[in-house]
């Protein structure tokens, strides 16, 4: 059985899914740009599959009459679309989210022409940017590494 862990970018709320992933989409409808802050939503259905929250615990908000959505109250990481035919994790909550590519679009009335055009646009390296931007080369990161860990903050940090 394949398990995935996930969790916010602060590391307050991890989870944890055992079992096949089958549904990974993308929703371009208004209301997941509003939730995500974002052009689209990704989000991987967990239904039929084991979920556990491991730590902490997620705040929601309705955002429907059917809806609420997760997320962390800590770091504001977009984590749960709850409906009731179950739940979707944000698929950039896994701690490897490569492995749950989209395989299905919804909200396409919504979709925002551009999009549809991204992989034209030149791409650069985080390091290209450093003669405008110096400080991108000394970024140290404090978010949660992607994968699970006994405590966080480390206690150097913390």
């Amino acid at each position: 059985m394949t398990t995935y862990s996930g969790g916010c970018q602060c590391g307050a709320i991890r989870f944890r899914v055992s079992g096949k992933l089958k549904d990974s989409s993308i929703c371009h409808c208004r209301m997941c740009q509003k939730a995500f802050g974002a052009y689209y939503a990704p989000l991987v259905s967990v239904r039929g599959a084991d979920f556990e929250w491991t730590r902490g615990e997620r705040k929601k908000f309705r955002s429907s009459n059917f809806v609420e959505r997760g997320f962390c109250g800590d770091c504001g990481t977009p984590l749960t679309y709850e409906a009731p035919d179950g739940m979707a994790v944000a698929a950039g909550a896994f701690d490897d989210p490569s492995a749950l590519p989209p395989t299905v679009q919804f909200g396409v009335e919504g979709k925002i022409d551009f999009v549809d055009h991204l992989h034209e646009l030149p791409g650069h390296r985080t390091e290209e940017d450093a003669q405008a931007a110096p400080f991108v080369l000394e970024i140290a990161s404090y978010q949660h590494p992607d994968h699970d860990t006994q405590v966080w903050p480390p206690e150097d940090r913390a």
